[in-house]
């Protein structure tokens, strides 16, 4: 066993055409429409691997590998079995050269990321305990910016249901983000970038911006720097309630960043009781009204969930409240000239709307 590993450890890839000739060869363009930019260097995707930790004998997906520079580092870690999930079509035949070059170890998935079902994708005996180390599989990728954001959001509801990727235990990520959105993700209590993402990852994961990426770095050249952020999920999360429910409150406090966090607070409240309700989730949590969201800890916010999980079992309709559709259904009334009672029946009841990016 401990000759195959080593074996794996000291893989290299048979010479190959390099990145840039592979865009040459099969006229590759980057589609600005899906925010596509290409890293070229080796050293660079090289050092985006090693924030992963040890890959010798893992299993790895890769999300977006595109003409394949970062699946090439992947490969060259000592990664036993790589999976990339890629949707643009034109990158297939490049990475098809790619797995005949390390024959058993690349598997080519023509498919959304967002739609993928990662569970069945890899066998159930690499699976660990969610108390136990995480298992030795790890999601790699240089995220394409229009989806990152939607992304982490929902492999961040999959953590806390430890669905998707991670019913195979604490699976550990390491993406690219725009600068300013893993500045975001790993935000301290106080600081100016401090939002919502924040506290949705941060309640749920160990979350470490690793480095910088200049954006010259890429092809073509984005205007901005982009992070590279790793992420390993907790064996506990800070806050133990449904994570629409703790999306709900963080959005509602973080919705007005630069007031009092009881202003976003109130808006949890249909307005007939608003006042009284406000009040009252601000003494069960014993945070004062007046800190500003981005001054707010994890503690404090798990304090204001649990406040509005009590709040929500005593009063049941609370937890479908939502105040944007009650401006909606306002805006509707005054329209067509109709009683608000009037325009809520004709309407039915509305769903709770989903996280939306930061």
């Amino acid at each position: 066993m401990m000759a195959a590993s080593g074996k794996l450890a000291s893989f290299r890839l048979p010479p190959l055409p390099t990145v840039g000739e592979l865009i040459k060869l099969y006229n590759l363009r980057a589609e600005k429409q899906l925010s596509q930019n290409f890293l070229l260097d080796l050293r660079l995707t090289d050092k985006i691997v090693r924030q992963a930790g040890s890959l010798t004998d893992a299993h790895v997906c890769e999300v977006g590998p595109g003409p394949g520079g970062l699946t090439r580092s992947i490969l060259n870690a000592g990664a036993a079995d790589v999976l990339v999930v890629e949707k643009d079509t034109r990158f297939i035949p490049g990475l098809k050269l790619l797995s005949e070059a390390a024959p058993g170890k690349l598997r080519i998935v023509h498919g959304d990321i967002l739609t993928y079902r990662m569970d069945r994708g890899f066998v159930a005996n690499i699976s660990k305990p969610w108390e136990e180390d995480p298992p030795n599989l790890h999601i790699i990728g240089n995220l394409p910016f229009s989806v990152s954001t939607p992304l982490i959001i929902k492999w961040l509801e999959n953590i806390s249901n430890r669905s998707g990727p991670f019913t195979y235990g604490r699976t550990r990520l390491t993406l690219t983000f725009q600068k300013e959105v893993a500045e975001r993700l790993t935000a301290s209590t106080g600081s100016r970038q401090r939002s919502r993402l924040s506290i949705m990852s941060q309640y749920l994961c160990t979350v470490h911006n690793c480095f910088t990426i200049p954006g010259r770095a890429f092809v073509p050249k984005p205007k901005v720097d982009v992070g590279v952020v790793h992420f390993t999920p907790l064996v506990q999360p800070q806050i133990q309630q449904p994570f629409k429910m703790v999306e709900k409150v963080v959005r509602s406090v973080f919705q007005y960043r630069r007031k009092h966090c009881h202003k976003g607070v109130e808006k949890l409240f249909p307005e007939a009781h608003r006042a009284e309700l406000t009040q009252e989730m601000m003494q069960k949590a014993d945070v004062d009204p007046i800190l500003r969201p981005t001054e707010l800890t994890i503690p404090q916010f798990r304090a204001l969930v649990n406040a509005y999980a009590q709040l929500c079992t005593q009063e049941p309709g609370l937890v479908n409240y939502e105040y944007r559709e009650e401006l909606k259904l306002k805006h509707l009334a005054r329209k067509r000239n109709m009683p608000m009672d009037t325009v809520m029946d004709t309407q039915g009841s509305t769903p709770q709307s989903p996280l939306q990016p930061c």
